[in-house]
């Protein structure tokens, strides 16, 4: 018998019992949509996070105080050595691969304007900052070099804090603001960023020149970090290495010596990142994966009472000259249509559903069209697997018991 004459014969089995065979496909379309789904989320989750952070920029090269161990112990970050503004020189003078370079220092506390106050940070930086952390000014100016070197108490201020002190929508570039009892001159407000991977808000600091948060603020000669970029994404690496070798030497490190200090490029969080956003991604996968296990369970459970309501039929197939060979493959292809019609099914729904959570919880989705079809692939091959064995009880029926079963 010829594959069209067995598909005919397969279709036609499954549309008298059409009821069962779409409850038999249920478990395969679940398993198909629920695959297609939890890997565009976390697809999507993976997107995200890569999105917010090349948003910082994708050559960003930080440095900061690394902790010291002495005989063993971690002293932690007071044990550690600090950071100046030589060691920034250091890194502009022996670093070409380094485009912008500034240093960061920060505070927090109250930031007070008229009966009203808000907790939030101060940064301190030079004015290659701005373009380090890609921000922008929706309103007013930056602060000058000439601002940097007098130390001036000028800031900029975030959406965060205008809204909690002025109102959202007000005008507050040239109001006095307090902060930690010292006033200063709001001469901008920063563009809105919102909120970073993290869950942390972008909008709410205060910005002003590092030499006045070190000197009016804090009260300190050092600076808590370096800030820079490479000249461009290629680069970082080399940059990286440059400024080990710069560090070291600032430092006056010996061979063989820790580091007194750790650098971080942006390449490393997003490794980081896409590191965990792929065990989650694998996970969801994984635990959707089990539907599709269930649903191919469930085909061979039917396909087995297919076999024994239908057993007087194969062994009158038999006595008419109707070989194993044919009855194997006429289950066979019954249990693979099941699969392969569930499966279509199951990539709509799976698709549908992945853009319905996206448009309904605001969530970021990318259905990957390697799910897709993967997630088809799979469940073509669990109608073989589990369709096979049901098959061959088929077609290893002797004619004579298949006649007299009642």
């Amino acid at each position: 018998m010829n594959i069209s004459n067995l598909l005919k014969l397969a279709i036609y089995a499954l549309k008298r019992n059409k009821l069962r065979a779409l409850l038999t496909m249920l478990g395969i379309i679940i398993g198909v949509a629920s695959v297609i789904a939890m890997l565009a989320i976390g697809e999507g989750s993976k997107k995200s996070i890569q999105d917010q952070i090349s948003s910082m920029g994708t050559n960003l090269v930080s440095v900061s105080p690394n902790s010291q161990q002495r005989g063993g112990i971690q002293l932690g970050n007071s044990g550690a050595v600090n950071l100046t503004i030589k060691d920034l020189d250091a890194i502009r003078a022996e670093s070409p691969s380094i485009g912008d370079i500034s240093p960061e220092v920060r505070a927090n506390g109250q930031a007070v304007y008229s009966n009203k106050n808000w907790p939030t940070s101060l940064f301190g930086s030079n004015t290659d900052y701005f373009r380090i952390k890609k921000i922008d000014i929706s309103a007013g100016r930056s602060f000058t070099e000439q601002e940097v070197k007098g130390a001036a108490k000028v800031c900029l201020i975030g959406e965060t804090v205008l809204e909690n002190l002025f109102g959202k929508g007000n005008n507050p570039i040239g109001l006095p603001i307090r902060y930690k009892k010292i006033p200063f001159l709001i001469i901008g407000i920063l563009k809105s960023k919102g909120t970073n991977t993290y869950g942390q808000d972008q909008d709410d600091l205060l910005l002003a020149p590092y030499t006045t948060v070190q000197k009016r603020v804090l009260a300190v000669t050092y600076i808590q970090s370096i800030q820079s970029s490479a000249i461009s994404e290629d680069a970082t690496k080399s940059a990286t290495i440059e400024m080990t070798a710069a560090l070291r030497k600032s430092h006056k490190l010996k061979e063989g010596a820790d580091d007194d200090f750790r650098i971080r490029s942006q390449d490393d969080l997003v490794s980081t990142s896409s590191s965990v956003s792929d065990v989650l991604t694998i996970l969801l996968g994984a635990i959707a994966g089990i539907s599709l296990l269930v649903g191919g369970i469930g085909i061979m459970n039917i396909m087995y009472v297919s076999v024994t309501e239908r057993t007087r039929e194969i062994g009158l197939r038999m006595a008419v000259g109707g070989r194993g060979k044919d009855i194997l493959m006429q289950f066979l292809i019954e249990s693979i249509l099941l699969s392969i019609i569930g499966g279509i099914i199951g990539i709509f729904v799976g698709i549908g559903s992945s853009q319905l959570i996206g448009t309904l919880m605001k969530w970021p989705v990318v259905v990957l069209p390697a799910s897709v079809v993967l997630s088809f692939l799979v469940c073509t091959v669990i109608g073989v697997f589990f369709g096979w064995y049901p098959a061959r009880k088929a077609a290893s029926l002797n004619p004579i018991d298949a006649l007299r079963y009642e």
